[in-house]
């Protein structure tokens, strides 16, 4: 079916299309399927300021589209009844180090955080879906990096790397403390568009 020229069309399509999606939709997916003749882009800034002050905002996470709940009315919708799974310390500690020194090799994060990493600690950052393999390291025994991945970004409502926050922050919110031995998490320079590292195929 051919894409409508008309502009308020285009702008209902793209709306159409994020709400039936059940995953972030990535802006070049959305440009590709309107051709190069429609500046998605801007169709996505026109929707994203229809919906700022709505029950759904229209909400960007490494380079992909999804509407969320307001942030505000949060609180309102969380049900009464919680099962809350904390992360270990460990756990905690290790995501950070991927997040901010990422592609970082297995080696490098227990470097910083002074001990050993069990396998297993990675295994559960894997299957909530936040880290990924990335590419191998040229260097001897070419060991494995790991990376963050989109769903990281959109779990914690990150538009991209960039935005995560400071070390103080993450300790007024709880996640670190004094007695982390952890070394210093400043990020590595990114260039303008970095994004994590694809794996490998």
């Amino acid at each position: 079916m051919p894409i409508p020229d008309d502009r308020n069309q285009q702008l209902r399509l793209v709306e159409a299309i994020l709400f039936a999606s059940a995953d972030p939709v990535p802006e070049e997916a959305l440009q590709a399927r309107f051709g190069e003749g429609v500046q998605v882009r801007e169709l996505l800034l026109d929707l994203q300021a229809l919906y700022e002050h709505r029950g759904v905002n229209l909400s960007a996470m490494g380079g992909r589209w999804a509407f969320r709940t307001a942030p505000d009315l949060g609180e309102h919708l969380r049900s009464e009844t919680e099962v809350t799974a904390k992360l270990s310390r460990a756990a905690i500690e290790t995501l950070a180090i991927i997040a901010y020194h990422q592609p970082v090799t297995r080696a490098e994060i227990e470097s910083i955080r002074g001990v050993a990493t069990s396998k297993g600690t990675l295994d559960i950052l894997m299957e909530a879906g936040w880290i990924k393999p990335g590419r191998r390291r040229e260097t001897p025994g070419r060991p494995v990096t790991w990376v963050s991945t989109p769903h990281f970004l959109d779990h914690f409502g990150l538009e991209s790397l960039r935005d995560l926050p400071g070390v103080e922050d993450l300790r007024a919110a709880g996640l670190l403390d004094s007695r982390s031995g952890m070394g210093p998490l400043a990020p590595v320079a990114l260039p303008a568009e970095a994004e994590p590292e694809p794996a490998e195929g």
